[in-house]
């Protein structure tokens, strides 16, 4: 297996609300939601970089697709990391986060590793962490 991923798919329980929360509040660039004429088949696309994608998926629809179970969603399984070039940077995008909705779960702050970063929850729970490390170069 060639370390390639192209689509990281997160399991929601409210199609709407979390277009809302991340094209509206993260303002993360996407046509909405697409495959409503389909049972089970409504999703969210959205572009980020280099041609990875984020999709929101309604975790019925994974459990379906998946053919596991419905299973109750754990916020420690997974972390999204967002890395950015400062520490002002990781503030804002904590500050642009809370005020979509988020529930900032742990304040931006320095780091035992000498870097910067904050965690913040999604509407369905999700965790992301913010994190600005000075030995990493963001390309914009």
């Amino acid at each position: 297996m060639k370390p390639r991923i192209t689509v990281i798919t997160l399991g929601v329980d409210d199609l709407e609300r979390s277009l809302k929360f991340y094209r509206d509040g993260l303002g993360l660039p996407t046509e909405g939601i697409i495959g409503k004429e389909f049972e089970y088949g409504a999703v969210a696309f959205f572009n980020l970089q280099n041609g990875v994608m984020l999709a929101l998926w309604p975790r019925k629809s994974i459990a379906l697709d998946s053919t596991i179970p419905l299973q109750p969603p754990s916020s420690t399984e997974v972390t999204i990391g967002h890395n950015v070039n400062s520490k002002e940077e990781v503030d804002a995008v904590m500050k642009q986060a809370k005020e979509a909705g988020a529930k900032i779960v742990k304040s931006a702050q320095d780091t035992f590793w000498g870097g910067y970063a904050g965690y913040f929850q999604d509407p369905d729970g999700h965790l992301w962490e913010v994190v600005w490390n000075p030995q990493m170069k963001i390309e914009d």
